[in-house]
């Protein structure tokens, strides 16, 4: 049976994967080129490519280049919403928004290094 993948454009492959890696628990599952790379954390799979690259990064036909950013993101849950913040704000992290509180959680964006959203996610527990 295939799996589920998400593709994220990425100006740097090798400074997402540092930072997928070293700040999110992702794991390499293969870095073949400079210029892509596919990353692993629990049942998600986040190929990483960069414009231009061929593949996934490749131009369209009117020659539109894919570009990081965007709206569009994956989400990982964490127990500790602030903590989690507090954890990749001392390491450098980027993000776009404070902690928001929805009708079932608390969440915040995570960029990476190219810009690409991560959601954090705190879910409300039964009281």
């Amino acid at each position: 049976m295939a799996g589920v993948l998400v593709r994220y454009i990425v100006n740097d492959v090798d400074a997402a994967i540092d930072f997928y890696t070293k700040l999110l628990g992702f794991s390499v599952v293969m870095h073949p080129a400079p210029v892509f790379a596919i990353l692993a954390r629990g049942d998600l799979r986040l190929a990483l490519s960069q414009p231009g690259s061929g593949g996934g990064g490749q131009p369209l036909e009117d020659g539109i280049l894919p570009e990081p950013g965007g709206w569009n993101r994956f989400q990982i849950e964490v127990e500790d919403l602030q903590a989690e913040v507090e954890r990749l704000q001392m390491a450098g992290a980027h993000f776009r928004s404070d902690i928001v509180t929805g009708v079932g959680g608390k969440q915040t964006l995570l960029e990476d290094p190219s810009g690409n959203p991560i959601e954090l996610f705190q879910r409300f527990t039964d009281q």
